[in-house]
């Protein structure tokens, strides 16, 4: 069995970085209440993986369900710390799994923690006097009925000494501004998912040939990420043979390859809650026809143009530009677009075959939180942001061209890291080149 590759870790000491960044955000006399993701329900008695709220996740790092998370930053700007979370039980962790409970949890993540049996008091307690209440209202059902349910009880009785914040914020731009930028721990965790999901991507190469279900290939993908330590995917795998490539979120994965067609494959793996997001698009049988690889190589000079284009001081203004500009003149030059070329990329006529954006925030959630403008103008980008690059051209079948192009799919996409002097590829491990890839899958 392949040896799992040591899986980097973020120390609780970063977790209580992150929860003072966000508290020296907000002003004395604030409380900040948010809760962990609900388990869902698959069918009946089943649930589906769970999966912790990617904002619990960033502050905490604590991977339970019915948790909440409660920070006060007082009138006098000390500030305290409390985790409530599901207490031991040990008929439940026979047929369920262990559970931390309270010690445990407050020795392992660092935050003091105590039995969420006691989280109507100490939600009283915490947002009594204050001025403001930051919380993510409408996310959860539950946070909202327990919030509310407490603002209503501090209303209500003020001969008891009560007051109810009267400013309420949401939570969500304040923390996404911090996620946006990602420290060492997360960019060693991102580039180890984005090594894992790159090989993945290989092995899905080498296994191709006509015949081969879509979903064989899938398989294959989260075969390697899981024995690799990332046992799940970030998102659905997406597996798209010929003219199936042409639908964007293509997940069904249920046909046979052809010979002669492109397939289309965008996975990533998801390690310790930070996703990888690759695109790759190869031959079923391993060679590129004159047709594909013109169009491929279209595709792959306006990726590589738009990541030239990300470094610091530029914007998703620049890459989409040379993204754009490269796309158009290609698609010109293999008449699939026909007129004054200056005009039509100053239509951005491309965009009737380059159907999505360009690109976006990666990090714990695949479309990962973050704002795109600032008053409306692109933000610049800065060290620490990783970006996806992903042009793409889709020709399904009638479409306003020659027929020799139709039912062709080309997507290649990349994670990119923004450092100081330009970025850093952090999928670059599995091949894009068109020589690349025919030599690769020859040896298969």
């Amino acid at each position: 069995m392949t040896p799992v590759m040591q899986i980097p870790s973020i120390r609780a000491e970063s977790y209580a970085k992150r929860r003072a960044n966000l508290l020296a955000k907000c002003a004395p006399g604030t409380v900040i209440v948010h809760c962990a993701a609900a388990e869902l329900v698959r069918s009946r008695d089943t649930e589906y993986p769970y999966r912790q709220d990617s904002d619990l996740w960033y502050l905490t790092g604590f991977p339970e369900p019915e948790a909440w998370l409660i920070l006060t930053k007082n009138v006098d700007g000390s500030c305290t710390e409390l985790l409530l979370c599901r207490p031991k039980d040990a008929l439940a962790e026979v047929w369920q799994g262990r559970r931390f409970g309270p010690a445990q949890a407050a020795m392992q993540f660092g935050v003091p923690t105590l039995c969420h049996d006691v989280l109507e008091q100490e939600l009283l307690q915490a947002m009594n006097g204050k001025h403001t209440l930051v919380f993510a209202q409408g996310l959860s059902s539950s946070l909202d009925q327990q919030v509310f349910a407490t603002l209503s009880t501090l209303r209500n009785f003020p001969k008891r000494g009560y007051s109810a914040p009267a400013i309420m914020q949401d939570l969500r731009p304040l923390i996404a501004e911090l996620r946006l930028f990602k420290d060492e721990e997360e960019v060693a965790l991102m580039h180890q998912a984005g090594r894992i999901s790159a090989a993945a991507h290989v092995q899905a190469m080498q296994h191709c040939a006509a015949g081969v279900y879509e979903y064989q290939l899938a398989a294959h993908i989260q075969h390697h990420c899981a024995i690799h330590g990332a046992r799940q995917q970030a998102y659905n795998t997406i597996v798209g043979g010929g003219e199936n490539g042409c639908i964007l979120h293509y997940t069904d994965n249920n046909d046979v390859l052809k010979d002669g067609e492109l397939v289309l494959i965008d996975a990533g793996c998801e390690l310790a809650g930070y996703a990888a997001d690759i695109t790759r698009t190869f031959p079923v049988n391993g060679r590129f026809s004159a047709d594909q690889a013109a169009l491929y190589q279209v595709v792959l000079d306006a990726q590589l143009a738009a990541c030239a284009a990300v470094k610091p001081g530029n914007s998703s203004r620049d890459t989409l530009a040379s993204a754009i500009n490269v796309l158009t003149s290609g698609l010109h030059l293999l008449g699939i677009l026909q007129g004054d070329l200056a005009s039509l990329i100053a239509e951005q006529a491309c965009k009737k075959y380059f159907i999505h954006g360009l690109g976006h925030w990666l990090g714990l959630d695949v479309h990962d939180v973050g704002a795109y403008k600032i008053d409306d103008v692109e933000r610049p980008f800065a060290p620490g942001m990783v970006l996806t690059i992903e042009p793409g051209l889709y020709i399904p079948s009638g479409a306003d061209c020659d027929p020799r192009w139709w039912g062709m799919a080309v997507r290649i996409e990349d994670d990119l890291l923004v450092i100081k002097d330009g970025h850093l590829n952090l999928t670059d491990t599995v091949p894009k080149t068109i020589a690349e890839i025919e030599a690769l899958m020859a040896k298969s």
